[in-house]
């Protein structure tokens, strides 16, 4: 239909109530149909409209569709009181994506499979010798911009780095730690031995993440993560046979909590680096919250 075919327009009344949100069905859909075909009634249209509020519908309309949608992990979150922000920071932590936590749980199965291969009253080694070093591998891998899909809003962000530093930590350390109980429960023959993980763990991830200011988040957790093989292979050269390692002993699980505090409390010493740091570290937000 041309414009001269055109003999109806939309009454002024209507395309006030139109403006205003206030024409109901069958009109509205009138008017809809109409205005897409009508240059006039479109005129008429801006004419009758408020300029400012036609402005904050349009920009509400956008916010709206540029609006990312929160994914099922951020909602829950969310749901049990974390802040918006925080929930989002957690959900996009790479290394809780179903691939990581796929190949995580499939390591600690074949490594408590291959635990129940070894002959009766062994200590389980292998479990004990892998399962510190993948929380240490999910801190490393949850932040930096090759991996981190939030890495440049954290970049900008105003919150303090340290603080980001520490909402993926606990992300990781939480379901990292869980995923290595749940291993542990299955080993129920080896008793209170099959918990010696943990100590270590802490005191890897610990000292990774206090050396990352000065050595970046690659080199430093690899660093650690390679003392900690070096320390078991010496473990192993100089223990008897069937011998407890001497990581897994009453004193080295003493010397694994102490040096797990020591690192605690460098990190909170060189927590304002992560703020000042070269742009290998981590983050470098713009200031505490």
């Amino acid at each position: 239909m041309s414009r001269s075919d055109i003999t109806w327009h939309v009454p002024e009344e209507d395309l006030r109530a139109y403006t205003q949100g206030e024409l109901t069905p069958p009109r509205l859909w009138s008017a809809d149909t109409h205005l897409a075909s009508c240059a006039r009634c479109r005129e008429a249209l801006a004419a009758v409209s408020d300029p400012v509020a036609l402005d904050a519908g349009w920009e509400r309309l956008d916010a709206e569709l540029d609006a990312p949608r929160p994914g099922l992990v951020e909602s829950l979150l969310v749901r049990f009181g974390v802040a918006d922000h925080t929930a989002r920071l957690l959900a996009a932590t790479p290394v809780l994506r179903r691939s990581w936590l796929l190949a995580v749980t499939a390591v600690l199965l074949m490594t408590v499979a291959a635990t129940y291969s070894v002959e009766a009253g062994a200590t389980p080694k292998l479990f004990l010798a892998l399962a510190p070093l993948l929380p240490l591998a999910g801190v490393a891998l949850s932040y930096g911009p090759t991996l981190d899909p939030t890495y440049e809003m954290a970049v900008v962000s105003p919150t303090h780095g340290f603080r980001l530093l520490l909402i993926r930590t606990v992300a990781v350390l939480t379901v990292g730690l869980g995923l290595n109980g749940l291993a542990t429960l299955a080993l129920p023959t080896y008793g209170l031995r099959a918990l010696a993980w943990l100590l270590p763990a802490l005191a890897l991830t610990g000292t990774g993440l206090a050396l990352t200011p000065r050595l970046g988040p690659v080199l430093a957790p690899s660093l650690v993560g390679g003392a900690w093989v070096a320390l078991l292979l010496a473990a192993q050269v100089t223990a008897a046979e069937h011998a407890t390692l001497a990581p897994f002993t009453a004193a080295g699980q003493g010397i694994a909590g102490a040096v797990a505090a020591l690192a605690v409390a460098l990190l909170y010493l060189v927590r304002d680096r992560f703020d000042s740091a070269p742009a290998h570290v981590p983050f470098s937000g713009g200031g505490a919250v």
